[in-house]
């Protein structure tokens, strides 16, 4: 069953905006997570932002002041909106959920992120 669906991903030039959305078909208000991770062609699935139950964030500092996740537990979507990119933004990017407590201590470990998404992509030209 497919649970966690990206879209809004696409190509873009460096200094422009994208916002990204995560449709849930399980209950998100649930979880102790939702966080989004990237993945760059040769290089290790990173995490970008995450938020947890109590609305609090964190952002990988690569993106931090840039991006920002949010999230609607009422129409089930997790969002990040994406701005100032930049080409080292181009990747996969991944929604997850996550419903271990751990999440809120090792922040952004996806080990402890039980859901994902099949990603969508973003490409950043400069």
């Amino acid at each position: 069953q497919v649970f966690l669906v990206e879209s809004g991903g696409g190509s873009v030039q460096a200094g422009e905006s994208l916002r990204l959305s995560c449709a849930a078909s399980l209950d998100i208000s649930d979880s102790s997570c939702m966080g989004w991770f990237r993945q760059a062609p040769g290089k290790e699935r990173e995490g970008v932002a995450q938020i947890d139950n109590d609305g609090d964030t964190t952002y990988a500092g690569s993106v931090e002041g840039r991006f920002t996740v949010s999230k609607d537990n009422a129409k089930k979507h997790l969002y990040l909106q994406m701005n100032n990119l930049k080409p080292e933004d181009t990747a996969t990017y991944y929604c997850a959920a996550s419903y271990s407590w751990a999440c809120t201590i090792s922040i952004m470990t996806e080990g402890y992120y039980n859901y994902w998404g099949q990603g969508t992509q973003v490409t950043v030209s400069s």
